[in-house]
């Protein structure tokens, strides 16, 4: 294997990386250096986040540096805030005992004077978010004319955090004659599309298969409910005690949500969300860093950049839409040559997606079963016995004390005493987990999916044990009928809600619970977030018998209509998501009715012929 020395890093370098402990490149390293020193050829690198891309180009840019010209001369792009500081870090500590090497940050939510004043005073390296650079080059403050090195660190999440305009306005301002580098984990076409625009006959080097998870990585599953997610969460880290992960949510509400519950029930936990400001953000990351947070709770937008090596796990509590964020997720464990696991708490119908990642990305995933209480209270008294056994006594501290301590166990033998002590921290858990239900899902329940849009099955006919209930969200939401029975269990936090008949409309919903649970559901589910819409339920009408001397129904009950679009015709007309009565049409909306006259559009029209449109009265 080749050695940092055979590479041929000049001597300043060579002692910095060999104090960081740095002895063999990695993959990446080894193929990129050396070609990145020797030419001036633009690069592709595709590879997994924790492979050392930093090193791959940092180690060559900085040996090529005319340290006499404090001319900007080469510029590092980043998603993040966070991981411009790290990148930042790493080529200081690689130019350590490069006289007269300046590398500057700039980013946003930061002081902008400091870094305009660093610019100023003159800097070979810039490391920053697109947003800031474009900002600061846009005002002449941050001048590219000698740029000689353009690098686009992960490439694929600034194109997915929605930075293209600000990539395309700082690229086109640069000198044709700059060598580009860009490094991704993934290749999409917006990529493609961009090394074809920018870059120029780059080679490229590919480390591992495109789209491809870490090797370094395990991929487990937990298959349960919906609403034993949570549940399924805590068994995860009460199994493992020296967990240090994080947990990725969907939206920025079920970010907080989850990482409330974990705090109140005692977790060493907090969240990373979109609506932190940049002073918490970096609090709660210096907490993460340091391993004063055991779990950091997180979106895929706030996760962005984090640079953490040492993660035990990753948990998927829901899966992410696309392939490509799994393999990003995933990619925070298992670096710099650790192992890590990734884990997918996944409920009934998302078999499939699993089966998804494994054909598109080569990882195979292994199913487990959720530990039993018996398991994790076996666990973790073994681990508080290792503690015990392990523990650094301060003999000077408490010998003072010893006499007294003594003279209070004289009554109790060895046993008795060691089993007191364990106790005394164990209870906790086996109180909790005592008589603790199987979380599992079997064969027979993975089978069953939703009753979806079309009637029950075996029968058109409505059933009196179910309630129909109203939710203001549908298809234009991204509501499906699996995401909507998840959002109903999880929102009802352990309640048991048996489901009817779904229907998913374009921009509400209809679904059936079984009676008894209506108030609950309701009460659990107003006010909660889903793809940024507030939700709203409530009791529909019964639901009638499906056909009846109807010529067309569609979702809904006709009777002796000429055709029903998700509402209730009777003796008259067509009716869409309204209902009609003796006469005229109603279309638009659950809420609207017509009696004896006229037409109404998703309002209410009275005897005389006058027309609400929600509250005010049209005459």
């Amino acid at each position: 294997m080749i050695t940092f020395e055979e590479i041929g890093l000049s001597p300043e370098v060579l002692r910095a990386v060999t104090e960081l402990g740095f002895v063999n490149p990695t993959p990446i390293q080894e193929k990129t250096i050396p070609g990145l020193r020797d030419t001036n050829q633009d690069l592709v690198a595709l590879a997994q986040t924790g492979t050392g891309k930093t090193a791959a180009f940092g180690l060559p840019i900085i040996e090529k540096l005319d340290i006499s010209n404090t001319n900007v001369q080469a510029l590092v792009l980043c998603p993040t805030r966070e991981l411009a500081l790290q990148i930042t870090k790493d080529i200081k500590n690689y130019g350590k005992y490069v006289t007269g090497l300046h590398v500057t940050a700039v980013y946003g939510g930061a002081d902008i004077s400091k870094q305009i004043k660093d610019l100023r005073r003159g800097t070979h390296i810039v490391v920053g978010t697109p947003g800031r650079v474009n900002d600061l080059a846009s005002r002449g403050l941050l001048k590219m004319d000698k740029l000689q090195w353009l690098v686009l660190d992960e490439a694929d999440e600034m194109l997915n955090m929605g930075f293209k305009e600000e990539l395309d306005s700082i690229i086109e301002t640069m000198p044709d004659t700059r060598q580009s580098l860009l490094f991704s984990a993934t290749m999409p076409r917006e990529i493609e599309s961009m090394v074809k625009r920018y870059l120029n006959d780059p080679m490229q080097i590919k480390i591992g298969k495109q789209n491809a998870g870490a090797t370094t990585v395990e991929h487990i599953y937990y298959m349960v409910h919906a609403r034993d997610r949570y549940l399924a969460l805590k068994r995860i880290a009460d199994i493992n005690p020296d967990i240090y992960c994080i947990v990725f949510c969907r939206t920025r509400q079920e970010t907080k949500e989850v990482a409330e519950k974990l705090m109140n029930d005692g977790y060493n936990a907090d969240a990373l969300h979109g609506d932190l400001s940049q002073a918490q953000r970096d609090q709660v990351m210096q907490r993460f860093r340091s391993r004063n947070l055991q779990i950091l709770v997180a979106t895929d937008v706030a996760a962005r950049g984090i640079d953490v090596t040492d993660l035990t796990h990753v948990i998927n509590y829901n899966l992410p839409d696309d392939i490509e964020a799994y393999t990003h997720r995933s990619g925070r464990t298992g670096r710099a040559g650790k192992t890590g696991i990734s884990v997918a708490i996944i409920h009934t119908k998302e078999t499939g997606r699993v089966r998804m990642i494994e054909r598109n990305s080569g990882v195979k995933f292994e199913r487990k079963m959720i530990p039993t209480g018996n398991e994790i209270c076996g666990k973790q008294l073994m681990y508080l016995t290792e503690r015990l056994e392990n523990v650094e006594v301060n003999h000077s501290e408490i010998e003072e004390f010893l006499p007294q301590i003594i003279e209070k166990f004289a009554s109790l033998d060895k046993e008795e005493i060691i089993k007191r002590f364990v106790s005394a921290e164990f209870n906790r858990f086996i109180k909790y987990y005592q008589d603790a239900k199987d979380l599992n899902v079997y064969g027979k329940d993975v089978e069953r999916g939703p009753r979806e849009s079309g009637g029950r099955r075996g029968s058109d006919r409505g059933n009196d044990n179910y309630a129909r209930l109203y939710l203001n969200i549908g298809k234009a939401h991204e509501m499906t009928p699996q995401r909507l029975m998840g959002l109903v269990n999880e929102s009802t936090n352990g309640l048991k809600v048996g489901f009817g008949k779904i229907e998913v409309l374009r921009n509400f919903s209809f679904f059936e619970v079984e009676e008894g649970t209506q108030a609950d559901v309701i009460k659990a589910v107003i006010g909660k977030d889903f793809e940024g819409e507030t939700l709203h339920a409530e009791i529909a009408s019964a639901r009638p018998v499906e056909k009846s001397a109807g010529r067309r129904t569609e979702g809904a009950y006709s009777n002796r209509g000429s055709r029903s679009e998700g509402g209730y015709s009777g003796k008259g007309g067509r009716s869409s998501g309204g209902g009609v009565s003796k006469g005229g049409r109603s279309s638009g909306g659950s809420s609207g009715y017509n009696k004896k006259g006229g037409k109404s559009e998703g309002g209410f029209r009275s005897k005389d012929g006058g027309s609400y449109s929600g509250s005010k009265r049209r005459k």
